[in-house]
């Protein structure tokens, strides 16, 4: 089962957010709830975790700003 990996909605009013890093490499093994990548909005921060486990696809790369919902990997 494939998970995609989602830009999350962090507050109310954004809209984009920048992907600062990734915590894992591509194409290691993840567990659901580990620290996945950080993500900068205007306002903070953010560590976010895996939504599941398995094997890490990154499709977007870091440095980028993305708006919410958008794809940023998948887990198999």
């Amino acid at each position: 089962m494939i998970t995609e990996i989602l830009l999350p909605k962090l507050g109310f009013d954004m809209s984009e957010g920048l992907l600062t890093e990734w915590l894992v490499a591509d194409g290691e093994t993840v567990k659901e709830g580990q620290p996945l990548y950080m993500l900068e909005s205007e306002k903070s921060s953010n560590e976010i975790e895996a939504p599941s486990s398995g094997t890490l696809k990154i499709i977007a790369a870091p440095g980028g700003i993305y708006d919410v919902g958008t794809v940023l990997g998948v887990i198999e």
